[in-house]
């Protein structure tokens, strides 16, 4: 993980290496990142619940349904302000993101105040779960193999809802997520077969070595 102020390559913190491609590159949808990183959807259901539970106390204590209705949308200033704050976190999230797939890594380029560039090269990634939403949207999450870790924190809100022992660095709110996890799993599968191949001279002389595994994108 690095923190930079240059981008000689949008997305990238540097220059690729030579032999290094950008296969694909991308940002979140906003309305998706809204609604699934910040619960747009849940905190507009709640201010719901509780205008309804307001003016229904009102009018079970005596007062006239438009005096109740009126005393509870009192807290409807509050609730747009609250979802217009969470809608804004999830453009603002969108527009200052990056997720760039190269034939070699995965790069996360994100932060508003303070821009950040995660690279995950695929040596440490060990698999991929998709996790789809309506449309062709959804969650692209990154399992690394141990003893690999980066802090939930360091990752929020490019990671994988709940998963705060083993964070899981998430693409999140991808427009066309199944097309991207397969472009990962070919780039995966590519490297691995790079690999397996300039390793079969050491195989052959040491047959009980451990076998390179394949990659494998599996759904959420």
């Amino acid at each position: 993980m690095s923190e930079y102020d240059f981008e000689p390559i949008r997305g990238l913190p540097g220059v690729p290496p030579e032999g290094e491609t950008i296969l694909w590159q991308g940002a979140p949808n906003w309305w998706t990142l809204s609604t699934q990183a910040f619960h747009v959807r849940a905190v507009a259901a709640y201010f719901a619940a509780m205008l309804l539970w307001r003016a229904a106390s009102g009018i079970s204590h005596g007062e006239t349904a438009l005096k109740a209705i009126e005393a509870a949308m009192l807290v409807a200033p509050v609730a747009l302000a609250a979802l217009g704050m969470l809608a804004f976190f999830g453009w603002l999230n969108s527009r200052t993101t990056v997720y760039t797939i190269t034939n070699r890594r995965v790069v996360m380029r994100f932060g508003a105040a303070f821009t950040k560039a995660i690279n995950l090269p695929f040596t440490i990634i060990d698999g991929a779960a998709l996790k789809s939403y309506e449309g062709e949207h959804g969650d692209l999450a990154l399992t690394l193999k141990a003893p690999n870790k980066i802090a939930f924190l360091a990752l929020w809100p490019h990671a994988r809802p709940w998963r705060l022992a083993t964070p899981e660095p998430t693409l999140r709110g991808l427009p066309n997520a199944r097309a991207v996890a397969d472009i990962l799993a070919g780039a995966m599968r590519s490297q691995v077969s790079l690999r397996m191949t300039a390793a079969e001279p050491a195989a052959r002389d040491h047959s009980s070595g451990g076998a390179l595994q394949p990659a494998r994108v599996k759904a959420a």
